[in-house]
């Protein structure tokens, strides 16, 4: 389904230490031979990726923070003041396929959660990348933390093998057959984008195809810290380049990802992004008014390979 995908579409092409090496486009020179090809080693060592994070530290500092300081935003994108945070207690890890089930109190707040959808997007080739299979890992086991189903969780990666789409497939999750570039608009349904380490133009589109008070107050974005990107570029280039990053600074609530030694190559610059409702509701009115699409010069170092061929926005609804 995925064969094609690899040519021409887009795909982070991250610079800071840590990231995984990728091509800069199209025309990049090969990689090496594939490590691992076969699929039931690539699962092995995908769950043995979820072990080792499941009994980590920073596992547990994530768990501490999940249920601290993302109840709230968690609650607001459901649309009620929900005890989320109750039920999140209750959830508990442990090394098999399964989560322990929450006692049968606190299954009403859990449904809440289950209908959340999550899109990932740039995950890498975790079939020879450790550092791609460790974050494949966290997403996995936050999928269970929050009981999303696995069907509810779309992925997407140009770059993404055979046997790396038929290991997603047994995984549960929903392997997207088109680059999106981004433009996903979540249609009303409470999402968590999952983008570590993307290009910011990525942030943008999806910023873009989702400007709106009420869509925006109901995603969550794991990628990039946005006070990062402020940091690094020149404002003038930032409100130029990336005007829905740049205009959406202040109506932004961000939490650090934990940081932990081992794992700090492959979750560095990483952040929860939430947008508080009173927050957006606080912004300029102008800010809603320009609601073009964004367009990128061909010079400009997207850190995204992009897609061959118009398409239209699509909805998490057609998958």
């Amino acid at each position: 389904m995925m064969a094609a995908a690899a040519a021409g579409e887009w795909k982070t092409v991250p610079k800071r230490r840590g990231r995984r090496p990728r091509p800069a486009g199209p025309d990049a020179a090969p990689e090496a031979p594939e490590v691992g090809g076969d699929g039931g080693a690539v699962r092995r060592r995908v769950w043995k990726a979820r072990e080792d994070l499941l009994i980590s530290n920073l596992w547990h500092l994530a768990e501490g923070m999940i249920q601290k300081r993302l109840t709230k935003p968690l609650e607001q994108l459901q649309g009620v003041m929900a005890p989320i945070s109750e039920a999140l207690e209750h959830v508990h890890l442990k090394p098999s396929q399964h989560p322990v089930e929450a006692p049968n109190v606190k299954e009403d707040s859990l449904k809440r959660t289950s209908h959340f959808k999550c899109v990932c997007y740039g995950i890498g080739k975790f079939a020879s990348c450790v550092i791609a299979c460790s974050q494949l890992a966290f997403l996995l086991l936050f999928l269970e933390k929050l009981q999303i189903p696995r069907s509810h969780c779309y992925i997407f990666d140009p770059l993404f093998n055979e046997v790396e789409i038929s290991v997603l497939n047994t995984l549960g999750l929903t392997v997207l057959s088109e680059n999106e570039e981004g433009k996903r608009s979540i249609c009303d349904e409470p999402t968590i984008f999952y983008m570590i380490h993307c290009g910011t133009a990525l942030y943008n589109n999806l910023l873009w195809s989702n400007w709106s008070v009420t869509s925006l107050s109901k995603m969550i974005i794991i990628g990039n810290s946005f006070k990062g990107i402020e940091g690094k570029l020149l404002t003038k280039i930032l409100q130029k380049d990336y005007p829905y990053v740049a205009k959406i600074l202040k109506g932004t609530e961000e939490i650090e990802f934990p940081q932990t030694l081992h794992y700090m190559d492959i979750f560095n610059d990483t952040a929860f992004h939430w947008f508080p409702l009173q927050k957006l509701k606080e912004l300029p009115s102008e800010t809603w008014t320009i609601q073009e699409e964004p367009h990128y010069s061909k010079s400009e170092e997207l850190e995204i390979i992009r897609s061959q061929r118009k398409q239209t926005p699509p909805f998490l609804g057609q998958h």
